[in-house]
């Protein structure tokens, strides 16, 4: 028999089609579709996430997700907003929305149930204190550009932030007079009366060391690829447009699209790229995978302390104080900064 229910604005679903599922098995089926693509902590978190969603379900005694509405899920929404900061309500419901997406495939949600999610805005920093870029999805995204867009401006983007843990901005106020080849490295250098200041003033002002092989993609990024302009004060910027110093915006939406899965690999949600509307240039930050250049900055901090280097050596090369280091850099597990510590002091 066919039966229809109220969706959150006004009109009825028809539910024919769907198939009767308890959110917990729906959830346990999203878990394990998920694990072969996850790391074991990005497993965690989103574990811990639905948690809260199916705790919600049975307090409000929804006992089969073909009934779930739009309006269901703003209650919810507005539910895990008394209790939570707006960044950790950002990635909870950034995971709701996957796994909506993934309850459609199965028939479990109507389809188009997840863009019934209203997300909130925060800025790029904010949202880094929860979200942060794997090694291994870095690695592949530069495998990618290393193979099919070497030398590009997108290359040289990702991998100057990877490599260096810059913020956009510092990124952006680079010339490429503070390329040294020789050395070769990067000099940092806060210009506020032209427009590029850093963060942190004359205090950021800093030599960064890049490898050969960055210094040969940087290089030939200039020598092949680079748009041969200056910007208003006639400086020569190393990333550039047709126009002139790339904007942080068009570096911000660069990192979005390059972070889709879809941009080097398999998408994950089951979507063509040719047909999914978050493929243009307007829409690439609302992809449930893709992440913001802080994101890189927090990935790349989190990763030289994982390998190592000491706290006080990232501190300096990153530009960030020890206690922010942290409080909001460090992810690593108690276990993993032993194992650090143990290596470091029992020497190869």
């Amino acid at each position: 028999m066919s039966r229809t229910n109220e969706a959150g604005d006004g009109h009825r679903v028809d539910e024919s089609e769907l198939e009767p599922i308890e959110p917990s098995e729906a959830v346990e089926m999203y878990l394990q579709n998920r694990k072969p693509e996850l790391s074991e902590k990005s497993v965690q978190n989103h574990t811990y996430r639905l948690d809260k969603f199916e705790r919600w379900c049975a307090e409000q005694e929804i006992e089969n997700l073909n009934h779930l509405t739009g309006r269901d899920l703003h209650r919810y929404r507005n539910w895990r907003a008394r209790d939570v900061a707006t960044v950790t309500l950002v990635g909870e419901l950034r995971t709701l929305r996957v796994f909506l997406e993934f309850c459609a495939s199965i028939d479990a949600v109507e389809s188009g149930l997840r863009e019934k999610v209203l997300i909130p805005s925060v800025s790029d920093e904010e949202e880094s204190k929860d979200v942060h870029i794997e090694p291994e999805r870095a690695e592949r995204i530069l495998e990618h550009l290393n193979q099919f867009q070497y030398a590009s401006r997108d290359h040289v983007v990702f991998a100057i932030l990877w490599h260096t843990g810059f913020r956009l901005g510092t990124l952006r106020a680079l010339d490429i007079d503070d390329f040294d080849t020789a050395e070769p490295c990067l000099e940092v250098r806060h210009r506020p009366e032209s427009e590029t200041p850093l963060k942190n003033g004359e205090a950021a002002e800093r030599s960064i060391a890049v490898s050969d092989h960055y210094r040969a993609v940087i290089e030939d990024y200039i020598k092949h690829n680079r748009y041969d302009v200056t910007d208003d004060y006639g400086r020569e910027p190393l990333i550039t447009s047709e126009y002139g110093r790339l904007t942080g915006t068009a570096i911000r939406t660069a990192i979005y699209r390059l972070t889709q899965p879809c941009t080097y690999g398999e998408c994950p949600h089951d979507r063509e790229p040719s047909d999914c509307e978050y493929t243009n240039y307007a829409q690439v930050s609302e992809c449930p995978s893709s992440l913001s250049p802080h994101t890189i900055r927090r990935g790349s901090i989190t990763a030289h302390l994982r390998e190592g280097t000491p706290g006080e050596v990232v501190s300096e090369r990153m530009n960030v104080s020890a206690d922010v280091l942290d409080k909001h850099y460090d992810e690593r597990t108690e276990r993993e900064k032993m194992r650090v510590r143990r290596d470091y002091l029992e020497g190869p």
